[in-house]
């Protein structure tokens, strides 16, 4: 007899669809492991989400968490050839300047020579040691060539090759002469060059100067910087002073008389670092919102409504919150300011933002900007707001903190739910592939009683009517 080809055909019974039914009712086991699959992958992204938002909270923390942002000056010059900026600890107040001479560095050249590719050494030595002292540097450069090193360009390879604080060119005078020339990359006096070439007497000829005479001769002489800052004569090497007066930096272009420089103090920095820190909290606190999100359900509800939040509930996130809400007390006991609120800076009760009133602050940063910093950044260790919020927000994102030791977790059940899973499916797998066995039994015992009964029948017919 023909095997079964669809089940269910040989004993004219819905084996199929129950097969079907079975098989389903089966698979739910797997439901309850997909939902915690799901629930904890959830969760995982939401303390993913919510290291995020501490690290970009963090970042705008430490900007406010520096006590010169309110020792900040701005500073203008009376003339664009001479450029000025500041940097914290500038005292404020007004200084005339005038610039008599530019810092330049020294240039010098050596005679013409007729090819730039041509030895210029003596053939008979082999190495020769050119040497470049500047007193501006520790020691004397030392540059060893070859004899195949001696000419104009191989010169100037090996000057630039060394990078030794002089640079090396060489110039086309016309279509049969060239020059190599030497600059220091340094302006100043102290950094004025002298030269000589160790057992080459030819190729010394050619590169010496003493300071005075020699082969080479110089282009341009070194120079320091000479200006005057409210009649006190001032010498610098180069042309950007940093340290007269101290934390303006002057920038020299040109040659100038009586320039007036007016450095004043500015809250400029403090207060975007201000907005910026505040802004960050409030992003956070949206944050905090979003995952911890609750949303109301009629009474007698089977589920929670699936628009809450990945960490409703989860004691992390309040851990976090109460933390942080708790260091807006934490200012420096020394400080005139005790609170977030004397210097501008309000909570909103209903929403736990924060917001700044202008006026107050300005106020505050203007009459006592060394109370405010004390307040938000105290001692810069122990003491101060920012100080304080950053020591626990790097506790929180450390590998061993709560975040990490929480997401720790849940991958350890994930893994858990994952082995759960595949043991589920295989004995869902086991259990279909039995009955499919056992109603492929039945199907085939049917199928054979059905042809027994029908070929039964067929001779108790042909008896019935060979008898009458």
């Amino acid at each position: 007899m023909a095997s079964i080809s669809s089940l269910g055909v040989g004993s004219n019974l819905p084996l199929d669809t129950l097969l079907t039914n079975l098989t389903t009712a089966e698979k739910a086991r797997l439901t309850p492991i997909t939902q915690q699959q799901s629930a904890n992958t959830a969760r995982l992204t939401a303390y993913g989400t919510l290291k995020s938002a501490l690290e970009k909270f963090q970042t705008a923390n430490t900007t406010l968490n520096n006590a010169d942002l309110f020792k900040s000056t701005t500073a203008k010059s009376s003339s664009t050839d001479l450029t000025v900026s500041t940097s914290a600890g500038a005292a404020a107040g007004k200084y005339t300047i005038s610039v008599t001479q530019l810092a330049q560095a020294q240039s010098l050249t050596t005679s013409k020579i007729s090819s730039s590719k041509d030895a210029q050494g003596d053939t008979n030595v082999a190495e020769r040691t050119l040497v470049i002292d500047q007193e501006g540097r520790d020691k004397p450069l030392e540059i060893k060539l070859s004899s195949d090193q001696t000419s104009l360009e191989g010169i100037r390879d090996a000057i630039n090759n060394a990078d030794g604080g002089v640079s090396a060119s060489i110039v086309k005078i016309d279509d049969k002469n060239f020059q190599l020339v030497l600059t220091s990359t340094t302006s100043g006096v102290d950094n004025a060059m002298t030269l000589s070439v160790k057992d080459d007497p030819q190729l010394n000829a050619i590169l010496s100067y003493d300071g005075t005479s020699g082969g080479m001769k110089q282009l341009v002489e070194a120079k320091n910087a000479l200006l005057t800052v409210n009649n006190i004569d001032i010498e610098r090497p180069t042309n950007t002073i940093t340290d007269a007066p101290q934390g303006v930096t002057l920038n020299l272009t040109k040659e100038v008389d009586n320039v007036t420089v007016t450095v004043e103090k500015s809250n400029d920095q403090s207060k975007a670092a201000i907005k910026g820190w505040v802004d960050a909290y409030n992003s956070l606190i949206d944050t905090f919102n979003s995952l911890t999100k609750y949303t109301a359900v009629d009474a007698g509800a089977d589920a929670q409504s699936t628009s809450n939040g990945a960490l409703l509930g989860d004691t992390v996130v309040r851990s976090i919150q109460t933390g942080l809400r708790g260091m807006f007390t934490q200012g420096d006991p020394s400080s005139a300011f005790k609170t977030l609120n004397e210097i501008g800076i309000t909570a909103d009760g209903a929403t736990g933002k924060l917001k700044i009133e202008d006026t107050k602050l300005t106020k505050a940063l203007n009459e006592n900007s060394s109370a405010a910093r004390l307040l938000l950044v105290g001692d810069g260790k122990e003491t101060g707001i920012t100080t304080k919020m950053a020591s626990n927000i790097k506790e929180y994102l450390a590998d061993d903190g709560i975040i990490d030791s929480a997401q720790d977790s849940i991958n350890a059940t994930l893994k858990k739910l994952t082995k759960q899973y595949l043991a589920t499916s295989e004995s869902i797998d086991a259990t279909v592939a039995r009955y499919k066995a056992q109603f492929t039994q039945l199907d085939t015992m049917m199928s054979k009683l059905n042809s027994t009964s029908s070929y039964l029948s067929q001779q108790f017919t042909a008896m019935s009517n060979s008898s009458s």
